[in-house]
């Protein structure tokens, strides 16, 4: 077995270019079948970076990624690294290292296909595949090849100094777990809520229990996403519909009362007013303590017809909507109205940067309380890094 105790030059190493390239490949197959296939500049650096030999290049490569996404979530720096610069201290690194480690297979199922694992990726950073594809991942490949080169330009450490994460736990805060009870941060041990009326949880929002209103996020027409599509809209559709004994869909409540909304009040076909609420029941999420859904109308279509858009105001506005609908509601349940549960409105298809959407979500909700403190407030992500600012503890 060959042993690299020194930086290798670099010369020695594959070009960026290259790494690029080679990564990209990868993201299509996964770690998990990178046997089957050639990756001769990931090879190198390998070799170059690691104490492996060449009867093993798969195990060195997959290990090389291991250490690459934990240095671009600034748990590893390798020493005299002359070649990639220093991960920034806080912010998008850790939401490179998780979608890094989504899109190679390095967490959850090694066995998912390609396109799950690029909804899982997206999902980090709160956007839709399609955009991930073409802005994001772009990133995660580029900054993974960087650290790649680093990691193989500061050599193996001395013998009989482990490499670091040469046999590596779980890439940490590479995922969020989505099975099981929500984790409510607010009431964890030592803990201080910023508020004592928000809690926050990083859950899918359809797994959340005994919350009375939830608010679910739509474009202008008040379409629901298809409910198939893993978005805040999408899966509180799903969640509510109505199956038979073979688990087929036999009504689609949340949509169906939507439409007779818009038909009620004469917009079929037509865009309501950005930040505007309209409430329905809450279907089968009823099982789960849900009494009423919430849609705010919160993604109004780009001029150019691709996509949407969201600003801060409509996220404000729609906010300040959904507390005065539930509170026109309140007193007509038994018990009243009581609780209400925000996703992090305008970060989808909305376009808002999720970090900012999540800020003004919070100010916004923290406004409303102190007008109507009556109700307890949850907030939700998916994307752990946002839990901090919903929480109130990133301010700016």
């Amino acid at each position: 077995m060959r042993l690299v105790h020194g930086p290798a030059e670099p010369s020695e190493l594959p070009p960026h270019h290259q790494l690029v390239v080679e990564l990209r490949a990868l993201r299509k197959v996964g770690l998990s079948r990178v046997r089957q296939i050639s990756h001769p500049g990931l090879a190198a650096a390998s070799a170059a970076g690691l104490p492996t030999g060449p009867e093993e290049p798969a195990a060195g490569i997959e290990r090389l990624l291991r250490a690459a996404v934990h240095w671009l979530d600034g748990s590893v720096q390798p020493p005299g690294n002359h070649l990639a610069p220093d991960p920034p201290a806080a912010g998008p690194v850790g939401e490179l290292a998780r979608a890094a480690a989504h899109s190679f297979g390095l967490v959850g199922a090694a066995s998912q296909i390609a396109g799950e694992r690029r909804k899982a990726a997206a999902a980090v950073f709160g956007v839709t595949t399609e955009s991930f594809r073409h802005r994001q991942e772009r990133q995660v490949i580029d900054r993974l090849a960087d650290a790649v080169l680093g990691l193989a330009g500061a050599g193996a450490p001395p013998e009989g100094t482990p490499f670091p994460q040469a046999t590596p736990p779980e890439v940490p805060h590479a995922v969020a777990r989505m099975t099981g009870p929500p984790v409510h941060y607010d009431t964890a041990p030592g803990a201080v809520p910023a508020h004592p009326d928000i809690q926050v949880h990083l859950s899918p929002i359809e797994l959340l229990r005994d919350i009375d209103v939830l608010v679910s996020s739509e474009n202008t027409y008040l379409e629901m996403s298809k409910i198939f599509r893993n978005t805040v809209s999408g899966a509180l559709r799903r969640a509510a519909a109505a199956r038979d004994e073979t688990n087929a869909v036999i009504d689609d409540p949340l949509a169906r009362e939507l439409r007779d909304w818009m038909a009620r009040h004469g917009r079929s076909g037509l865009q309501v007013p950005p930040g505007t609420v309209v409430p329905t029941g809450p279907g089968a999420l009823a099982r789960r303590g849900v009494r009423r859904v919430l849609h705010a109308a919160v993604a109004v279509p780009r001029r150019t017809g691709n996509g949407y858009e969201a600003c801060e105001s409509t996220v404000v506005e729609a906010v300040s909507a959904a507390f005065r609908v539930a509170a026109a509601e309140r007193d007509a349940h038994e018990p009243p109205l009581s609780s209400l549960c925000f996703p992090v409105l305008g970060a989808g298809r909305g376009g808002l940067q999720p970090e900012r959407a999540a800020r003004w979500l919070r100010w916004a909700v923290e406004e409303e309380l102190r007008a109507d403190p009556r109700w307890t407030v949850h907030l939700v992500t998916r994307t752990p890094a946002l839990i901090p600012v919903l929480r109130g503890a990133e301010q700016g």
